[in-house]
């Protein structure tokens, strides 16, 4: 296990070493390191930023597993931003899935975050469908969930995503500048673990590039579907066979501690870890205690015996 942080890639040769595919014609960028043969593990990201939120824990999962796989998501960071488009999670559980098929794994496990748990709880959906219908295309070995709207109960929404779902959202978004974004942002994380200036013009950069503010109010459609297929995405994270893991930074005000509460009343058996004075972007503001609570999982989940595994302060039981 890796218990500290090496060398994070820059934010430019994450750009430059990117790949692409096609997607409903439309080009996706991806990140892969790795020759496969192994364990592989899927990254998906959150609302409103891309894959490059998962570079300072790179190195160390791609040290782990055998294959990382991370990719923008249609509408989001450096892959196509079409619009009109009928963005919904279900087209961006298919993404993942024609992906990870076409590169031909049919075994993975996933890390996910903000939108893209209720992504990972599609998917966990499909698997368990797979799995009762007796079908090994594709099938999921375990899903980590850091901050993100799992039960549409406990979401609370900022006034700037409230305000980009009204019929002036399209204004609002053209009319956006990046000091605006930097500020509504910056209030999702921890007050000890802002981002600094650099890091806040290249989570702008990604939001921004391309019809990035145009299209806004049509990705923040998830906040609706999220109500309207609870039954079966509450249901996925209930009846899981794969193991299961919340890692939660308690201060976010979106999906934080409130969050967690429920989801230790609603999923049986909950493994659930708390990141102290930790907001809504745990991969960012703490990313060795991520990194920590996550190896730790995955240990004990591949071992047997669990007196041979890593542990880590922070779990709540």
């Amino acid at each position: 296990m890796m218990s500290g942080l090496m060398t994070p890639p820059t934010f430019e040769s994450w750009q430059a070493g990117g790949r692409r595919f096609s997607h409903r014609n439309h080009q996706i960028f991806w990140q892969a390191s790795g020759a496969g043969g192994g364990e592989t593990l899927i990254c998906i990201h959150g609302f409103p930023t891309a894959s490059w939120d998962w570079h300072a824990l790179w190195p160390a999962l791609c040290q782990r597993f055998s294959r990382v796989i991370a990719l923008d998501m249609i509408g989001f960071g450096w892959s196509d931003k079409p619009d009109p488009y009928p963005y919904s999670i279900f087209d961006q559980a298919d993404l993942h899935e024609s992906l990870l098929l076409a590169e031909g794994v049919t075994r993975c496990h996933i890390l996910a975050h903000d939108y893209g748990v209720t992504v990972a709880q599609e998917l966990l959906a499909r698997h368990e469908q797979r799995r009762a219908a007796g079908d090994p295309s594709l099938e999921l070995q375990s899903v980590c969930l850091l901050n993100g709207g799992l039960f549409p109960e406990t979401h609370r929404a900022r006034l700037a995503q409230k305000l980009l779902l009204t019929p002036l959202g399209p204004l609002i978004a053209a009319a956006l500048s990046e000091r605006d974004f930097s500020r509504s942002f910056s209030a999702l994380f921890g007050k000890k673990s802002k981002p600094d200036a650099v890091e806040m013009n290249q989570f702008w950069q990604l939001f921004s590039n391309g019809r990035g503010k145009r299209i806004a109010p049509r990705l923040l459609g998830y906040i609706a579907e999220r109500r309207a297929h609870r039954e079966r995405w509450v249901g996925a994270l209930q009846a899981a066979q794969v193991p299961l893991r919340l890692i939660n930074g308690p201060v976010d005000p979106v999906s934080g501690e409130h969050m967690v509460r429920r989801f230790r009343e609603l999923v049986p058996q909950p493994d659930t870890v708390l990141l102290p004075d930790v907001g809504h972007y745990p991969q960012v503001e703490d990313p060795t205690g991520v990194l920590a609570a996550f190896m730790e999982f995955h240990c004990r989940i591949a071992t047997p015996d669990p007196a041979t595994c890593c542990r880590t302060s922070k779990r709540q039981e």
